[in-house]
């Protein structure tokens, strides 16, 4: 399951605004690369949407089926929040309406 947590105002490449819904998804855990401790964190997207503000922001805390998956990209720069420090990353998430089974990824 997914989870709304926000709403955001984006403008398109034309100016127009509309709004965007912010999704989280369960809480999981990864192993730091630099430490080799474990940590807690949840997969994070968004997504657009045609509600006016009133009615997104009234979604928020609805739990929508599926999951948020990791996806191949070209690779950018991150700057990591609270910090200056830019990363080079070549990966994204994006909602799934369908979750994907291990046997649908290895069969």
């Amino acid at each position: 399951m997914v989870t709304i947590v926000g709403l955001e105002k984006r403008k398109a490449a034309d100016g127009k605004e509309f709004n965007v819904m912010n999704l989280q998804g369960s809480v999981e855990v990864a192993i730091s690369k630099a430490t080799g401790k474990p940590y807690l964190t949840a997969r994070k997207s968004s997504i657009p949407c045609t509600f006016d503000e009133v009615l997104a922001k009234s979604l928020i805390g609805q739990q929508l089926p599926g999951e948020i998956e990791r996806i191949e990209v070209d690779e950018y720069e991150f700057l990591v929040p609270g910090t200056k420090k830019k990363i080079k990353l070549n990966h994204s998430y994006r909602y799934s309406a369908e979750p994907v089974s291990i046997s649908e990824v290895v069969g």
